[in-house]
């Protein structure tokens, strides 16, 4: 309640004034771009990282320490150590910091950049320069951060438990070039053999699976409790959309069991159906009072409905958690089916939820490894947008709280801090904005001082220091109260704004007042209200919210005021409130002062009547005519305040309207005159200096003449008259209007127009308007019309449109217009138009045909007709074309419309739209040219012309709108502010454009105060019309000039395209400003040249320039430009002295020319230039005879020399040629015959192998050959017939308990326990093992990861053995334990697609090209040896004529054309069938092709068919001997048609069972032998050697080694086909499959582990490994891989080709001699070659970026999700339950005793499945 408490009286006063400026904040700046910021909060020292540059700064960030960095020699696909020898692209990189981090207990500091794959050192807080750790030489497991720049990396030092050690958890993106780890937990200290920053254990990291680069853009980690997060955002590709990820893991988790990750969904309040923001930018998280949050700004881009924006979130931990956990039930406890559809697994693909039991989440909190790992779920948090911003991005975010009020800091694209209050109840309210660095973006580190009271904000260069409040700049507590900060506050009893910690008595109530609550202490009303400045008296005043002072607070009243100036009748002061100790300033209150003196001017003539009547209590004094305060008892002859209507007062004249020139007599009345002297008063009035006596009549009337008044300006003039009366002025009310008649009234309609009042008449003799009394001949009737001119002089045939007619006595009123035609046609008559007699307006009517003729018009009776010369057309336009064709879809486009009469009509008539989009006309005439619209979508319109609203045909007449021009770049970045820099902008469609502009709008900015005393700022829009256009790409601008100090502006430029605004900003930044260089003169105006060389300097030179921009200039010439620096130009001036640009007026000695600096558009006159006139000692026509006339000589010398030699090497050359043509025909004749079959081989087998395509089999045929095809059941073999006879009553529950069996088999204890009991069993055989192992891949292919890491801690344990045993030599020589199988199947699951893309092809071509080679000369098919091959043994030992036939073969009821085939006539007849089916089917794959033994082959020499069989009756007997049929035995000749057709069995000839030789050989008796081509020796028939003769036996004895030659010819053909598929295997400078290195890799690491330092060790590990394991397997085995059958002899060169391989692998040398084996002797030249491929291959791999686990896991992962479900899984679950159920109770046994599977209760979880599969053998 308001309580009087003072009073006070005021007398004059004088005005002081207080005002407070804000301080410019506080910065540094980087040489280098930016990176990363935090505080120490503290000691408040600030670390930045910048490109190649750390900085330490105090907490005013003045430099304490600084570190280069970079640049350094490196390389993103190179590992460091950056040898130049080894890493030939290594060049100077810039090093960008990626992480900065503190770890104040270790009180030192994480840093980590862009160089050496992101390795991290650690340094000493206190001192950066020392680095407490670094080693570039420790590998892959030492890359932390990306390499590359434009991916984040975000890190957190936390400890994994209270008391545990320090650590650092990564996430980062997948650049181009990084090694794909997305999550790691890194060491920071020495650990268990472990470095710095390696991984924490072998399982925390977590590695990308998906093939696309840079999937992932991390924004923060923070912790909170027990857990720590990461935030991040993801691109998915199946549905191409970006999701914001919140990712949670516990600290203690060194298996990431616990990871588990959710969507982040910010909703968008202001689009439809409550969208979502797209992007997370920045995160901050805080406790503002209701417990923990997260607090996120996201964007959404240009293309959504709203434009581009962004908006503020908060995700409270707490529900974050719950969220968290619920999702981790609905895994752990669903089915399998939901699973699968909310449900992911991270970085991998699919998950299998379900299965376990419901309360897991609670009983492991941070999951287990039996727990489905890693989880990511779709139901994630979603919030709707605290605050939301368009047209710009927030970029950057950090919350905090003041006394219980939360507030936000958020970065801005465009440079800006915005301070935001979170209220309570969900809203926000942004109170104040700070222009940190203008069109700068805000990063994302912002960070707030350790005392919370200042903020330090980065841009790309700089880093600014800002205070979080400025409450004492408010000097009042209005001021505080407006500013709305949550942090300020007025402390009344001190007078000032502050925060609530800095006000003394701030808790009690009434003393601080919360800014947001928007009260003050105020005087609310005071008694009296107002007051004359001539009186004293006493103010009583009421004042509000002041809540009752401590006692010996008094208050004590002051007051101010302004000067007031003569013409003001009252001022309004101000009162203040002070407390009396130390006048600390309470409240103040604009009382009003008046002065009654003044206030009788207020209203002219009207001195009573002023001052009687204003607000304030003034009277009139009648007697001594003067106005003064008002009394409280006033005396007679006073006219009191408010009582004007008691003055003395003239009033009511008449008449009120007097004529000019004519002498009026005007009567008046008089009121309240008893006090006024009225027998001598005068009115007159000072504009028109006039006065006249007044004359009184009765009852106070009276009147005057006035003399005849003129005034020629206007047509009326008021007029108010002044009354006095001795010299003084009488109220007076007279107001009267002087006219005239002749004014604008030029004819005689006008003239009887005019008002009545005015009587105003035409006269005939003076043929004018005049006052009636002037006029002697009035006449009241007018002329006819008359028409001067129409507009316009034609119209459309379709008409509408307005025609206006000028002239003459057109009518009084427009009632006097009865009708008007024009060109015959009527005109509806506009009365809107009509203008008294000299317009009528009407609109034409439609016309038939073209016409022209004139206009009449009838006023009152009386008819107007135009002259001849004024004449109306009709006519009819027709547009023709229009150009351009096109334009952007923003418009802006200048159209040109061409046609015929287009000019028709006026421009108002005509209205040209596209797509009902109107293209405003801007010229009108024969041509039309009108500006395009904005269209809502590009194509083709149609463009439409309407006259008067009628439309004309344009058929044909489209305009199309194309995608708006796209602004890509523009280089320079900035501009000093005087402009012409060229500014080079390159984009996309320009060519659609017109007119560019460059456009910078200025808009001063408000904290700029330093030039508020001159005056303040106005916004500005500079337009730069100066351009070049290249192309559609490119397009060249000169920058306007902009006002100076840029700093004071926010300047934003941009790129005008017709109608098209882009704003001149990239991803690099927006075009920027700068303020001019400045220049120091020459001392004393002259500059002498040194060196030539003129030197100019000054500050700021190169900050917007260039050295190739610059110009400078020597008088009228340029100087050549050379350096430029910051600080110092260098140029190069002409030789000569050049004359002075501007000569002086005298031409004195010092008339030196101007040394001239242009930059753009402004030029700097630095003095003159003086030249040195000293001439050269040695003068130039002496130079050049000293030079040229050697130089000629010895050129001429040399050109002898050089002929001379050329005529001896041409005699020396035609002597060899002739020596070595001799000796090539010696050796011709020799080499022919084999030269030419050799040629002839290779041409037709290359032909033959590009013939057909490479058929690979598919994985699942594939896997099932290696793992099962050399099982003893083979093809047959229950996993790959996948056949599983199960009863389909008990099919659900024996697959649910398979299922569960798999998940038991996914525990790492059970799987380890399982084999090892297995291995223990005597009766478990190698054979058993092999199968198991292959069960057990097939089993597992779902989690190859997991088999992976099964299988490396087998093989650990192997190792071990093998080193104890002291013959680590041994280890992998043969597959003798299940875990040596693993890796056999390991190697052929991963080199799948290696060998499908890349090393199928050599391989298969090889394969061809034997199989050709063979099949080109005879093959025993009894013997299985041919004369084509690279096995000794499996030569044919006989010169067995032949010769080569080609066959027509004709393919019964298949309908196509006779097919030509080669063979040999020595062939069998099976042979034959076989090349003929192999070239009939060669387009189909091999396993559709029909066997040999299925078709019937007939021969038709004549009029009869012959079948023809490999035996028959007419076989060739020799006793017990029968030999084979051939073609040769048919007498088949060459070019004979032979059908293939297929029978059924019953039609089978004779023996044709038997056509297969092998078959028919085990079959035949012992009497009835067969042979083919050779008899064999040992064989030959006793009888038959003793009828033969001698040379037949010795043919039959013949040493076969004289054909071995034949080996080196077939192998010198297949020679490019083996070199092509070893280096296929061997090259490493192919792309090695991530197996391969990660395995080496294992190798070698446990090489140096177990410190074997034999380089032949780890060599016949890696041999064992994969050459032989693999490669050999592959190469004897073609049909693993494709889909071909093998013939033997084909597998007899293939093996020797195998053994060669395998020679090559091991490093023993083999010593040859005579007695060697002939396949070693084959390729022994070619050993040592591929010994050295071997050697190379194996030193390659390990130079090669590092594999890690997660690689491999990543690779093995794609593997997973691309195959598994091909195979025959529930198969091989159930053939593995099998060994289980065959050892049973041993398995128990050994689960039981394991502590790790008791705790997992393993034992009793087989238990459950042996019970559901109780009777699942009896049942199969």
């Amino acid at each position: 309640m308001a309580q009087p408490l003072w009073a006070l009286t005021l007398l004059g006063l004088m005005g002081l004034g207080l005002s407070l400026r804000s301080r410019k904040p506080e910065s540094f700046r980087s040489e280098t771009e930016l990176n990363h910021l935090v505080v120490d909060e503290a000691s408040g020292v600030v670390y930045v990282g910048a490109v190649n540059a750390l900085y330490q700064l105090s907490a005013d960030l003045q430099v304490q320490q600084h570190v280069v960095t970079g640049p350094f020699l490196d390389n993103k696909k190179c590992t460091p150590p950056i040898e130049p020898s080894q890493c030939h692209e290594a060049m100077l990189t810039d090093n960008f910091n990626q992480l900065l981090l503190l770890d104040p207990p270790g009180k030192r500091l994480v840093e980590c950049g862009s160089l050496f794959k992101g390795i991290c050192a650690l340094r000493a807080m206190s001192n950066i320069s020392v680095r407490l750790f670094y080693e570039d030489g420790s590998g892959e497991k030492s890359f932390v951060a990306s390499n590359d720049e434009r991916v984040a990396t975000v890190g957190l030092v936390s400890s994994t438990r209270p008391d545990g050690e320090r650590v650092l958890f990564v996430g980062k993106g997948n650049g181009p070039h990084d090694n794909g780890i997305i999550v790691s937990t890194r060491l920071l200290d020495r650990s268990e053999g472990r470095e710095a920053f390696e991984a924490y254990s072998d399982h925390t990291t977590f590695k990308a699976g998906y093939l696309s680069t840079n999937t992932q853009q991390f924004v923060a980690a923070f912790e909170d409790g027990r857990y720590v997060f990461f935030i991040f955002n993801q691109q998915d590709k199946h549905p191409a959309k970006n999701r914001t990820l919140l990712a949670r893991m516990c600290k203690d988790d060194p298996s990431y069991y616990s990871y588990v990750e959710m969507d982040l969904l910010c909703k968008d309040p202001t689009e439809p159906q409550n969208s979502v923001f797209g992007t997370c930018l920045a995160a901050s998280v805080a406790t503002p009072g209701a417990g923990r949050a997260l607090y996120a700004v996201f964007s959404r881009d240009g293309r959504s409905t709203g434009g581009p924006g962004a908006g503020l979130c908060m995700f409270p931990l707490e529900k974050v958690h719950e969220m968290m956990e619920a999702n981790r039930n609905t895994c752990y406890a669903g089915t399998r089916e939901s699973g699968r559809t909310n449900f992911y697994k991270p970085f991998h693909g699919d998950i299998q939820c379900g299965g376990h039991a419901r309360g897991a989440s609670e009983s492991f909190p941070c999951g287990s490894e039996h727990l489905p790992y890693p989880l990511g779920s779709r139901d994630g948090l979603e919030a709707t947008a605290l605050l939301h911003r368009g047209g710009l991005n927030l970029t950057a975010v950090t919350v905090t709280a003041e006394n219980g009020h939360t507030i936000a800091f958020l970065g801005t694209s465009d440079g800006r801090i915005l301070k935001v209050y979170l209220a309570p109840d969900g809203t926000s309210s942004e109170y104040g904005s700070i222009p940190v660095d203008i069109n700068k973006k805000i990063k994302g580190d912002l960070a707030l001082s350790g005392n919370l009271s200042n903020l330090y904000a980065m841009t790309q260069d700089k880093v600014f220091r800002l205070p979080v409040q400025e409450c004492l700049s408010y000097a009042t507590c209005a001021q505080c109260r407006d500013s709305q900060d949550p942090y300020c506050g007025w402390c009344v009893i001190e007078g000032r704004c502050t925060r609530k910690s800095e006000c003394s008595r701030a808790e009690e109530a009434g003393h601080w007042l919360w800014s947001r609550e928007k009260s003050c202490v105020t005087i609310t009303d005071a008694f009296p209200q107002n007051m004359s400045r001539r009186a004293q008296g006493e103010v009583c005043a009421a004042v509000s919210t002041l809540y009752p002072m401590a006692p010996g607070t008094d208050l004590l009243p002051a007051g101010h005021r302004a000067r007031s100036s003569p013409t003001l009748y009252h001022v309004d002061v101000s009162i203040q409130l002070l407390f009396k100790h130390g006048n600390v300033f309470l409240t103040s209150h604009q009382y009003p002062f008046y002065d009654c003196r003044e206030a009788m001017s207020l209203v002219e003539n009207l001195p009573c009547i002023s001052c009687a009547s204003n607000r304030w209590t003034c009277q009139w004094d009648l007697q001594y005519y003067e106005c003064r305060e008002a009394s409280p008892n006033p005396e007679d002859g006073i006219i009191r305040a408010h009582m004007e209507d008691n003055c003395p007062q003239f009033l009511a004249p008449n008449p009120l309207v007097i004529p000019m020139n004519h002498e009026t007599e005007v009567t008046f009345q008089g009121k309240n005159l008893e006090t006024v002297k009225v027998s001598s008063l005068y009115v007159g009035s000072d504009l028109l200096k006039f006065e006249e006596t007044v004359t009184m009549h009765e009852s106070d009337t009276f009147s005057f003449r006035t003399p005849k008044l003129s005034h020629d300006a206007n047509e009326t003039l008021p007029l108010h008259l002044y009354v006095k009366s001795f010299g003084k002025n009488i109220d007076s009310k007279l107001q009267v209007t002087l006219y005239n008649c002749s004014f604008g009234r030029s004819d005689c309609s006008l003239c009887l127009a005019a008002d009545p009042a005015y009587r105003c008449v035409w006269c005939r003799g003076q043929n004018r308007c005049v006052y009636e009394a002037l006029c002697s001949n009035v006449t009241s009737e007018c002329p006819p019309p008359v028409i001067t001119r129409i507009q316009p002089e034609t119209g459309p045939l379709g008409g509408g449109i307005l025609v206006t007619i000028h002239g003459s006595n057109l009518g009084v009123k427009a009632d006097d217009v009865k009708k008007i035609t024009v060109a015959g046609q009527d005109c509806a008559f506009e009365p809107r138009g009509y203008s008294v007699s000299t317009r009528i307006v009407c609109a034409i009517e439609a016309s038939e045909t073209p016409f022209t003729g004139g206009i009449e018009v009838d006023v009152n009776g009386k008819l107007g007709h135009s002259p001849p010369h004024v004449q109306f057309t009709y006519q009819q336009p027709q547009p023709l074309s229009v150009e351009p064709r096109q334009g952007p879809q923003a418009g802006g486009t200048t159209l040109t419309i061409n046609g015929t009469y287009l000019d028709t009509g006026s421009k108002e008539d005509v209205r040209v739209t596209l797509n009902d989009v109107p293209c405003e006309v801007t010229k009108f005439g024969a041509q039309l040219q009108c500006v395009t619209g904005s269209q809502l979508a590009p194509g083709q319109v149609a463009l439409e012309i309407s006259y008067g609203g009628s439309r004309v045909p344009s058929p044909g007449i489209s305009f199309t709108y194309c995608e708006n021009p796209v602004l890509r770049a523009f280089e320079p970045l900035r501009s000093f502010v005087s402009g012409g820099r060229s500014i080079n902008v390159t984009g996309q469609g320009f060519s659609l454009i017109q007119k560019f502009a460059m456009i910078v709008i200025a808009e001063p900015l408000r904290s700029w105060r330093r030039r508020r005393e001159a005056g303040s700022l106005e916004p500005v829009t500079v337009m730069g019309t100066e351009y070049v256009f290249y192309n559609d790409t490119k397009v060249v601008f000169l920058s306007p000039a902009v006002p100076e100090e840029p700093e004071a502006y926010n300047l934003t430029a941009l790129i005008q395209m017709d109608g098209h605004r882009a704003l001149l900003r990239t991803e690099a930044g927006a075009f920027e400003y700068v303020a001019d260089p400045t220049f120091e003169n020459f001392t004393g105006g002259v500059k002498k040249q040194v060196n030539k060389l003129i030197h100019a300097r000054g500050t700021n030179l190169n900050k917007a320039m260039t050295l190739e921009e610059a110009e400078a200039f020597v008088g009228a010439e340029r100087c050549i430009m050379k350096t430029l620096t910051e600080t110092d130009l260098y140029c190069e001036p002409p030789e000569v002295q050049p004359p002075p640009k501007r000569r002086q007026k005298r031409d004195t000695a010092h008339n030196l020319p101007e040394f001239i600096v242009k930059f753009g558009s402004r030029e700097w006159v630095l003095g003159r230039v003086e030249y040195d006139t000293r001439a050269s000692d040695v003068p130039l026509s002496l130079i050049l005879p000293l030079v040229m006339v050697p130089m000629v000589f010895i050129i001429v010398v040399s050109i002898y020399c050089y002929w001379r030699k050329s005529q001896q090497a041409e005699r020396e050359y035609e002597k060899i040629k002739s020596q070595l043509e001799g000796l090539e025909e010696s050796v011709r004749d020799r080499c022919k015959k084999e030269f030419t079959d050799l040629m002839i081989e290779m041409e037709d087998q290359t032909n033959d192998v590009h013939e057909a395509g490479i058929p690979t089999l598919d994985y699942k045929t594939y896997t099932d050959r290696v793992f099962f095809l050399p099982s003893k059941d083979g093809d047959k073999d229950v996993m790959i017939t996948g056949k599983l006879d199960i009863p389909e009553s008990r099919r659900p529950i024996v697959e649910q308990a398979l299922y569960q069996f798999s998940n038991l088999l996914n525990s790492k204890s059970f799987l380890i326990n399982f084999i090892h009991t297995l291995e223990n069993q005597r009766e478990f055989s190698a054979r058993a093992k092999v199968y198991f192992a292959s069960l057990l891949t097939v089993a597992l292919h779902g989690k190859l990861e997991y088999y992976t890491d099964i299988m490396r801690t087998l093989f650990l344990e192997l190792m071990e053995q093998y080193v104890v045993a002291k013959n680590p030599k041994l280890m992998l020589r043969r597959s003798e334990t299940v875990v040596e199988r693993m890796l056999s199947n390991w190697m052929s699951i991963c080199l799948y697609q290696y060998l499908k893309d890349s090393a199928g092809e050599p391989l298969y071509k090889l394969f061809k090209a034997i199989k050709h080679q063979v099949e080109k000369g005879p093959v025993d098919a009894v013997q299985k040896k041919a004369k084509y091959t690279l096995n000794d043994t499996g030569l044919l030992g006989d010169d067995v004529e032949y010769a080569p036939l080609t066959v027509s073969v004709i393919v019964q009821d298949e309908g196509i054309d006779a097919i030509p085939v080669k063979v040999l006539n020595c062939d069998t007849i099976s042979q034959v069938k076989e090349k003929i089916i192999d070239q009939v089917y060669r387009t189909q794959p091999c396993s559709c092709w029909p066997k040999p033994d299925s078709v019937v082959l007939e021969w038709r020499p004549g009029s009869t068919a012959q079948i023809l069989s490999d035996l028959d009756l007419t076989s060739q007997r020799e006793g017990r001997w029968k030999r084979i049929n051939t073609l040769m035995h048919y007498n088949v000749r060459d070019g004979a048609t032979l059908i293939l057709s297929k029978v059924g069995v019953s039609q089978q000839p004779e023996d044709s069972q038997q056509d297969l030789p092998g078959e028919r050989h085990a079959l035949l008796e012992e009497e009835n032998r067969v042979w083919h081509l050779v008899r064999p020796t040992d064989e030959v028939d006793e009888g038959k050697s003793k009828r033969g003769s001698m040379k037949e036996k010795e043919r039959t004895k013949a040493i076969t080694e004289i054909y071995l030659t034949r080996l080196l010819s077939v192998k010198g053909t297949l020679q490019q086909f083996v070199d092509n598929f070893f280096q296929s295997v061997l090259a490493p400078g192919h792309a090695v499959p991530p197996a391969v290195k990660y395995f080496f890799d294992f190798l070698d690491e446990q090489a140096e582990k177990h410190d074997i330092r034999d380089e032949d060790t780890i060599h016949i590990w890696k041999t064992n490994s994969l050459p032989l394991r693999f490669w050999v397997n592959i190469l004897k085995n073609p049909h693993f891989i494709f889909d071909v059958h093998v013939h033997e002899v084909v597998d007899a060169s293939l093996s020797v080709i195998a053994q060669t391989f395998m020679d090559a692998c091991t490093r023993t040398e083999h010593k040859l001699s005579r007695d060697s084996p002939s396949n070693k002797l084959l390729y022994a030249k070619e050993i040592s070659t591929y010994k050295k491929m071997v050697e190379d291959y194996y030193k390659g791999i390990r130079q090669m970026v590092q594999v890690s686990d997660q690689d491999m896991n990543t690779h093995l992962a794609e593997i997973s999700r691309a195959h598994t479900d091909s195979l025959n899984t529930l198969v091989a679950l159930h053939q593995l339950y099998q060994y289980t159920q065959k050892y049973y109770d041993e398995i128990i046994n050994a689960l039981e005793e394991d502590p790790a599977a008791q705790k997992m209760q393993l034992a009793f979880r087989l238990q459950q499945i042996a019970a559901a599969l109780e009777n699942k053998v009896t049942d199969l």
